[in-house]
């Protein structure tokens, strides 16, 4: 790589690509007035700031509506937060006790966000979209423009603080490069919506907040790196890498696998119907992981077998023969049902979430499965069953029994808990397969919440310590003989997916739009060259040491293009 610049700024790529252009800041979200006077009638103040909220709520509907799948769930969901009613109660208390309407919204957004960030999980995902909608109900009180990207006059790179799925979901690809955050993490909803619209994306981005507006910069999604004022030389040689990595990627097509013949199954990570309409249709080997959580968590009752079953048709249909592995309700005190509330718990994300809300409800297993077997006969799918957050040998065995009971052939779990894989010889011993999910996986073994963003260090997927829990379960699939699987986050990484087959992986699971660059990858190096790589990351002391290492045993094709 030639001189950068002037300057650069590291954060952590979560969006692929790069891209070269002029810098627009989105303004900060609208605050409430310093030193705002009480209300005099809390009563009419509570009527405008429902109207606020009611407000924010039907402009994310209509944003919904101008997208589909992921972001139109998310946007949806993000509506729903805007018009629940104990929000709007949390506020009224505030006017109660002297607040203007403002402060009063924003005082209970505060109160809320506290709430969902001790919870963990899934409510501390949702607290950017939480702020966002009090910001903008926040605006509509005081009767002025909502936060947000302002109107782009020419191509350029978009730097927040945060950027909310509201904002996120629907960008103009034409006319947004790139995305920079100075928050956020891996497992954001600007990554993932960032992702899927093929923006590259670097969060977690020191002094961002600091660029000028227009300065000219370069962002390479796949390192983190933003470069100020490149220099032509530095612009053109990005362009160049891009030139070739088309190039490259124009003849990437069919099964995955490695130079000399060993077959790697390529696989798409989907979460709804339209997910899957959308993968099937393209170069990809089948699903390696379904999140079937969709299904349930915007339901008041139980979903019946028969609804369930309505479902996965859609889903297994576009499939045809090509695999599908299903993950079974990922849901919990993280991520509460209406209809099956344990109750609160001090550490959501250790309590009884996953295959341990399955074992205290097994009604709601089972009914799942009766539809997955139903769904499965009509559609003659390749349907395998997977269980999360399995920590024993004994949960293991209990899940297996029941998907057989069933009559459904195939069964696994994930690998998201390090004593699955520590004891992964035993917890494998009657399975057909198994997936780690490294995103999980990552957050247990360093004792790191995936959602904080200032933890994204320890969650880097090339941490040794979370490579040599890997090491652990595959090597408990080779005693086994049970085939191991990723479909966490580190499964789309092209230098990433080398040390990961080298450690024993026979199939890969990512977004779909990631399959091609890791197929070409795989396709660079034999089967000895990636098990060479994965002895000597595992050697590093640190992540960025054992990334480096990987970088240097590639071939020259592959590091010419990241």
């Amino acid at each position: 790589m030639v001189d950068e610049g002037s300057g650069t700024r590291h954060g952590i790529g979560v969006s692929p690509g790069s891209a070269c252009g002029p810098v627009v800041l989105v303004a900060p979200p609208v605050r409430a007035p310093e030193g705002e006077p009480a209300t005099t009638d809390p009563e009419s103040a509570l009527t405008g700031v429902r109207a606020a909220f009611e407000s924010a709520a039907r402009d994310l509907d209509e944003r919904a509506g101008r997208v589909s799948g992921t972001a139109a769930e998310i946007l949806t969901a993000t509506a729903l937060i805007a018009r629940d009613k104990s929000l709007h109660q949390a506020a009224g208390k505030h006017l109660d006790e002297g607040e203007g309407p403002a402060t009063a919204i924003e005082s209970a957004v505060e109160e809320f966000a506290v709430r969902f960030q001790a919870l963990g999980g899934y409510f501390a995902e949702r607290v950017a979209d939480l702020r966002d909608v009090g910001a903008r109900a926040v605006a509509a009180v005081l009767g002025v423009p909502a936060p947000g990207v302002p109107d782009l006059t020419q191509p350029s790179v978009v730097v927040a603080q945060d950027l909310a799925p509201a904002e996120t979901a629907v960008l103009d690809r034409t006319l947004v490069l790139a995305i920079i955050t100075s928050e956020g993490g891996r497992t954001s909803h600007t990554a993932i919506l960032a992702a899927q619209r093929g923006i590259p994306a670097v969060v977690q981005c020191d002094r961002a907040l600091e660029l000028p507006s227009g300065t000219p910069v370069a962002v390479d999604g796949d390192t983190g790196t933003v470069t100020l004022e490149p220099s032509e030389a530095f612009v053109a040689d990005l362009v160049a890498r891009g030139e070739r990595r088309a190039a490259a990627l124009a003849g990437s097509a069919g099964p995955g696998g490695t130079s000399d013949g060993h077959a790697v199954a390529l696989l798409a990570n989907i979460g709804d119907v339209e997910d899957a309409v959308a993968a099937a249709g393209q170069d990809v080997e089948g699903v390696g992981l379904f999140r079937t959580e969709f299904v349930f968590l915007s339901a008041t009752t139980a979903p019946t077998a028969q609804e369930q079953a309505q479902i996965y048709r859609s889903v297994l249909t576009p499939f045809g023969s090509r695999r599908v592995v299903v993950r079974t309700l990922d849901a919990g005190a993280d991520k509460p049902l209406a209809f099956a509330d344990l109750g609160p718990e001090d550490n959501p994300a250790l309590g009884r979430r996953g295959l341990r809300l399955s074992a205290a409800r097994p009604a709601l297993l089972d009914t799942q499965l009766e539809a997955l077997a139903l769904a499965a006969k009509e559609t003659g799918a390749d349907v395998r069953v997977m269980a999360p957050m399995v920590a024993t040998a004994e949960e293991a065995d209990w899940f297996a029994r029941r998907v057989r009971e069933h009559g459904l052939p195939s069964v696994g779990v994930m690998i998201e808990v390090p004593s699955a894989a520590l004891r992964s010889r035993h917890v494998l011993a009657d399975l057909d397969f198994a997936s780690i999910g490294t995103n999980d996986l990552s957050q247990y073994t360093l004792a790191a919440d995936r959602m904080q963003g200032e933890l994204s260090d320890l969650l880097d997927p090339w941490q040794p310590a979370v490579l040599d829990v890997i090491a652990a379960a595959c090597d408990g699939g080779a005693a086994t003989g049970t085939p191991i699987g990723v479909c966490g986050e580190a499964a789309g990484d092209p230098l990433l997916a080398l040390v990961l087959v080298g450690l024993g992986a026979s199939s890969l699971s990512m977004a779909p739009a990631k399959v091609a660059m890791v197929r070409w990858a795989l396709s660079q190096h034999s089967l000895p060259d990636c098990q060479r790589i994965a002895t000597s990351v595992r050697e590093a002391r640190t992540a960025p040491q054992a990334r480096q290492m990987a970088l240097e045993l590639a071939s020259r094709g592959l590091r010419e293009l990241l």
